[in-house]
């Protein structure tokens, strides 16, 4: 997301960027923080390396889903209202569990999703999307209430992020069960503020959410900070963020691929919804080697991330009848495509050499994160077979790494494809690539983590 990003130092935006709503503290010893549409993220916090490897060694403390703002649909018809715009069945969901849904646009395309927690019989919020539901709410004409709230939105994951946790609020966390939700209390926060504690991430591995009112987040966010030092929890800031992503097989919004709400004119146009949208990604150009007026390169559907699972046709939502055709002769998957590391080295050997070099790479993530406007051809034997989203650096696995839809018929483990690296008009450089596990992280799971082999968080007496 460019177009209204400013990088700022560790004392805060100023200048002639304006003041931007702080959701983290201002750490002096944190490099950079980034100015995402008005809210103030850390770009870079404790070292993209340690960073990238925090998710599987120790743990992380991310705020770069804060900003965004909670949706709360409620009333008599708020489950038929979701209903309507999920591919999900959302009638089969108890009281205080999480649920992923996803919503269409009339052609099929993925137009935002997000974790929703059902709080009761007609009441459910909605995080970190685009509003959409907002957007439709006036064509469906059911009686539902929408509020909106300004929230942050903390995620700490890896190995050692329920003990600090644990640590954190002095007692067991043990029976919290995955997509499970509960009230906490943190010590030094008034204890009337209403703050939740959710088993769900998207590091690939062991991860919790932290969500309660925006005002509140720099003193949140350093107590679990303070808490995790011992255990070496580190800062993840938005360099490193989409590593982890794609390294745990989470496509994501924004990030791997465009909100195929900005496909939708009346959307894009609107003097709300669409005001708040970053230029770049919705004019161009978009970067990467297929067309940047090519706008459906950059979107995906449920079969091409890989959730058409959630997939139910046992009720009206918008973009069914397209879901449903796809669903019988699905096209396209998403796989993990690892590089050749000759023909990457190649790409850095041409910024020493005379003429037009190739399209740099930035470490670890290219481009800079956010970047859902980014797609590059994939090719086999010279015909178009994919699009391969942002190129990430694992420095785990040493590894140059991306996300790419694929013909199904080639998303075999082994497959040799060819990624068209660089911008369209461009010098080209074509990488060689493997198809390999999807996810590429060989970890547990965060439902399938066992939680008694970690020890506890809780400070002896």
């Amino acid at each position: 997301m460019s177009g209204n990003n400013k990088a700022v130092g560790p004392g805060g935006p100023g200048g002639a960027g304006g003041a931007a709503i702080h959701d983290v503290p201002a750490y002096p010893e944190v490099p950079t923080y980034l100015n995402i549409l008005g809210s103030l993220h850390i770009w870079e916090g404790d070292g993209w390396k340690q960073e990238s490897m925090s998710w599987k060694t120790t743990s992380y403390l991310a705020s770069n889903l804060s900003g965004l703002p909670e949706f709360t649909f409620s009333g008599p018809d708020a489950q038929e209202f979701l209903s309507r715009l999920s591919i999900n069945n959302v009638y089969k969901w108890p009281v205080g569990t999480s649920k992923h849904l996803v919503m269409l646009n009339e052609n099929g395309y993925i137009a935002s999703h997000g974790l929703t927690v059902r709080d009761s019989e007609e009441s459910f919020r909605h995080f970190a999307a685009m509003p959409w539901p907002m957007y439709q709410a006036p064509s469906l004409g059911l009686d539902v209430e929408i509020k909106l709230r300004d929230i942050f939105l903390f995620q700490v994951a890896g190995p050692t992020s329920l003990q600090v946790l644990e640590r954190l609020l002095g007692e067991s966390l043990r029976e919290l069960k995955f997509l499970g939700v509960r009230q906490i209390s943190i010590p030094g926060i008034d204890a009337s503020v209403e703050i939740e504690l959710s088993r769900i991430g998207m590091a690939g591995t062991l991860a919790y959410e932290l969500r309660g009112p925006l005002e509140h987040g720099p003193a949140v966010f350093d107590a679990v900070f303070q808490a995790g030092k011992e255990f070496g929890l580190k800062r993840l800031g938005w360099r490193t963020y989409v590593v982890n992503h794609t390294e745990g097989g989470f496509p994501q919004q924004g990030c791997t691929f465009l909100p195929g709400a900005f496909a939708d004119p009346g959307f894009v146009t609107h003097p709300v919804f669409g005001a708040g949208l970053p230029p770049s990604q919705i004019e161009g150009p978009l970067p990467g080697s297929a067309d940047p007026k090519d706008l459906t390169a950059r979107l995906r559907t449920p079969f091409e991330v890989n959730w058409g699972w959630m997939a139910k046709f046992d009720h009206d939502f918008i973009g069914r009848e397209a879901l449903e055709a796809e669903a019988a002769n699905p096209r396209r998957k998403t796989v993990v495509l690892r590089w050749n590391k000759e023909d990457v080295l190649d790409v850095f050997a041409s910024q020493f050499e005379p003429g037009e070099e190739y399209k740099h790479f930035e470490f670890p993530t290219t481009p800079q994160a956010p970047a859902g406007g980014h797609a590059d051809l994939v090719t086999k034997d010279g015909k178009q077979v994919g699009v391969s989203s942002v190129a990430v650096y694992s420095y785990y696995y040493r590894e140059m790494i991306s996300h790419s839809t694929v013909d199904v018929d080639l998303a075999e483990i082994g497959t040799e494809v060819v990624v068209q690296w660089g911008d369209h008009g461009g010098r080209i450089k074509p990488i060689r690539a493997t198809v390999e596990r999807f996810p590429y992280l060989e970890l547990p799971s965060n439902k399938d983590f066992d939680l008694s082999s970690i020890p506890s968080g809780v400070a002896s007496a």
